[in-house]
């Protein structure tokens, strides 16, 4: 496995791994987008109001159980006479990575709304806030610790999952390990797990570093501990 990483010819071209995580990324990227702009809304929507909560819980336990390989390569049956292109493939991909993003953004949305400090609602609505000033001034910043864990969370089982992408012939890390099955190259499959592992390690680490700019110190226990540590030197 160290002499498959040493190899250089590995690493360039349009197998090497740099164009694979490329394609890895952009697959998740695109996912995790097109997931998180169909469930933030009805998270904030269902925290927001209270109405449709077993939606929440019955989408989330539902979209969890569909068996992401035999939904993609079902889906794939199903889309083939309809495209003539990749499309025939990326498009049953990105259908399941975006069924598999929803429940853990969704979920962490309406947790979020729903943790909110019901003295601040009640504080912004008597001062004047219409229902979507309360929604968007004082609830979303005051959830936006959840819904980013729920991102994380997502963003960890998309580049996870999408390694399945390679066995309808899409590209992905996933191909290092289909491929290498294939021609039992056991050092090939062992460097793409480890770099599918690397790779959402370091997109975690990435977002918890966005988490830490975007969210209000006063929402962090960060903070806590700082001014516990101020008051008690």
């Amino acid at each position: 496995m160290i002499a498959w990483f040493r190899d250089a010819s590995h690493w360039t071209g349009p197998d090497g791994v740099f164009a694979l995580v490329a394609t890895h990324l952009a697959y998740s990227a695109i996912a995790l987008l097109i997931a998180s702009v169909i469930a933030i809304p009805i998270g904030l929507y269902v925290g927001h109001t209270g109405r449709g909560k077993f939606l929440i819980a019955g989408t989330a336990n539902l979209l969890r159980a569909l068996p992401s390989l035999g939904l993609i390569i079902m889906l794939v049956i199903l889309f083939g006479p309809v495209f003539e292109s990749d499309l025939a493939f990326i498009v049953p991909s990105l259908i399941v990575l975006v069924l598999l993003a929803v429940p853990p953004i969704m979920s962490g949305t309406y947790a979020g709304v729903v943790a909110v400090d019901p003295a601040a609602v009640d504080a912004a609505r008597g001062i004047g806030y219409r229902p979507l000033g309360v929604l968007f001034g004082v609830e979303l910043p005051c959830a936006l610790p959840l819904i980013l864990s729920g991102l994380r969370g997502a963003t960890l089982q998309v580049i996870s999952t999408a390694t399945i992408a390679a066995y309808v012939s899409l590209g992905g890390l996933g191909r290092l390990i289909i491929d290498g099955r294939a021609e039992n190259d056991y050092a090939q499959m062992t460097a793409g797990a480890i770099l599918v592992g690397v790779l959402a390690l370091a997109v975690d680490l990435t977002i918890g570093l966005l988490s830490i700019t975007l969210v209000s110190p006063g929402l962090t226990r960060r903070a806590i501990r700082s001014s516990r540590g101020a008051a008690h030197p």
